[in-house]
């Protein structure tokens, strides 16, 4: 069974994801999506566990949901979550021939 974090924790980083990395959204959504079904146009950060995250995604006006699992394998701490994020953005990049900008 994976990780459940904290609600509170959830909340934190969905709102973040949401609020301050809307871009970062769609190119995680759109490296980890199958082609085939479709461009995808919208993709918001909708939940996470131990596992992996999950996307809420549209491709031409429908709605979907996609699971990304962590890089690095599970987790159950908050700071991994913010590492293996930024791992799927690296990775993200780098499946899309984009240079990833720097981190923090």
């Amino acid at each position: 069974m994976p990780h459940s974090f904290e609600p509170d924790v959830v909340a934190a980083v969905l709102r973040h994801m949401n609020d301050d990395h809307t871009d970062d959204n769609l190119l995680i959504a759109r490296a980890f999506s199958s082609p085939d079904q479709g461009e995808i146009t919208d993709a918001t950060m909708s939940g996470f566990d131990g596992d992996g995250g999950t996307w809420s995604v549209t491709r031409g006006g429908t709605a979907s949901e996609l699971v990304v699992p962590w890089p690095g394998g599970p987790i159950d701490d908050r700071p991994s979550v913010r590492r293996q994020v930024v791992a799927l953005y690296d990775l993200a990049c780098e499946r899309l021939g984009i240079e990833p900008r720097p981190h923090d």
